[in-house]
């Protein structure tokens, strides 16, 4: 069997193996893959940065240590004036220690607020400094959105975006990058996570140990070849991996063990 088979294969059998999850209809399914596409685009450079700081946290403990201790990254405005990137440069220029002093100040975090270097909230600060830096170059939303689809044309200069956004922005990194393009309606990235990189590596679907990048690859090969977006092919993965239905309170458990043993059981 060829590869483009093995590919189309395995996504089916994800597909078929959440359906046949007590909760899962084929409705509720299409919505979670074209999510992006149907979301309404931000129209301006605060709501796209907004956006940028959305992802910047979207990664292992991030979200329950930033997001849910100030009850969502919609509670920065106040600290980040508004979110516009041109503000924050005035005001904190690199200084991420002043946005950190600022945060704890005015919107108390719950738990514990870790300030060595290498923790998650200095992590997230510099994230935010950085972010508006990299966002004050464009003068609005329109010219933000050109720039990118001057990458998302060519297939061969998409995957530099995310590559070039994570050296500019610190603490964002390839994965979070493509997290922030594709939730823009941007389909054809995808994130290479956890979850994803445990199945593809467990089915051989990348190579043995591959990094972000290898697997964010294989993420488009693979939606290639079942005649998908890389978007509803990471989506598909993602959600057996999490189980989190997240716009409609429905959490099926982790899955990825189980699918990874299915999908073995069913290829042959």
């Amino acid at each position: 069997t060829n590869q483009a088979e093995i590919d189309q294969r395995i996504y089916q059998l994800a597909h078929e193996y959440l359906l046949s999850i007590e909760g899962v209809t084929p409705e509720l399914l299409n919505k979670y893959l074209t999510l992006a596409t149907n979301r309404v685009r931000p129209t301006t450079l605060a709501g796209i940065y907004q956006r940028l700081l959305s992802s910047a946290q979207n990664s292992g403990m991030m979200p329950t240590v930033i997001g849910d201790a100030i009850d969502g990254v919609d509670k920065l405005g106040v600290v980040l004036f508004g979110f516009e990137p041109q503000a924050i440069v005035a005001h904190y220029a690199d200084d991420w220690q002043s946005v950190l002093r600022d945060i704890k100040k005015q919107l108390k975090p719950k738990g514990k607020v870790r300030t060595t270097s290498r923790s998650l909230w200095p992590r997230f600060c510099r994230a935010i400094v950085t972010g508006a830096r990299f966002m004050k170059q464009f003068k609005d939303a329109n010219e933000f959105y050109t720039w990118v689809d001057f990458f998302d044309r060519d297939d061969r200069a998409r995957i530099a975006l995310p590559m070039l956004m994570a050296s500019e922005i610190q603490g964002m990194g390839f994965a979070l990058a493509c997290d922030f393009l594709k939730e823009l309606g941007y389909t054809n990235f995808a994130k290479p996570d956890v979850h994803l990189n445990y199945i593809f590596d467990k089915l051989g679907l990348c190579e043995l140990g591959a990094n972000d990048y290898g697997v964010f690859k294989a993420i488009v090969r693979v939606a290639n070849n079942a005649n998908v977006t890389p978007y509803a092919a990471d989506k598909v993965f993602w959600l057996i991996g999490s189980g989190d239905f997240y716009d409609d309170q429905l959490d099926i458990g982790r899955h990825r063990e189980k699918f990874v043993a299915y999908a073995k059981k069913n290829l042959t």
